[in-house]
């Protein structure tokens, strides 16, 4: 696809689509929706929370769609729940929070698809450094 190209989603949505040699992820996306809380705040630093989804995910951030948009560039947490468990339950409690930059936003008709960055990756420090190597070797 040419540059500016856009992706039909819906009808009056679309996304535009890079080139795949344009590519600049350092990781590949998982095509999955996992529902989330975002955290975040509005220009008047009021505190905004809702529950949303993320579209898709990687090791170093996601696309999530939410109904308000934060500002530009704020900071985001993402929360992914755990599912309610008895008392005494051995199984431990997993909630899962991620600070994240937003670095991009799609206005569409009653909703948002923000493109956020995670602070830290999801992957250990080995694998990370590991994926670094590889990014120094295939540098032609």
């Amino acid at each position: 696809m040419p540059l500016g190209e856009r992706l039909n989603l819906e009808k009056g949505t679309c996304l535009n689509r890079r080139t795949p040699g344009q590519e600049r992820r350092q990781w590949p996306r998982l095509p999955i929706a996992i529902p989330v809380f975002v955290r975040s705040k509005d220009e008047k630093g009021k505190e905004l929370l809702e529950f949303s989804t993320a579209l898709n995910i990687s090791a170093g951030g996601a696309l999530v769609i939410v109904r308000r948009s934060p500002p530009l560039f704020s900071q985001v947490m993402l929360e992914i729940p755990s599912p309610p468990l008895a008392l005494g339950a051995s199984v431990p409690r997993a909630a899962r929070t991620l600070r994240a930059k937003m670095l991009r936003v799609t206005h569409a008709e009653g909703y948002h698809l923000l493109g956020v960055k995670f602070a830290r990756p999801l992957l250990g420090n080995n694998a990370a450094k590991l994926v670094a190597k590889r990014k120094a070797r295939s540098v032609v």
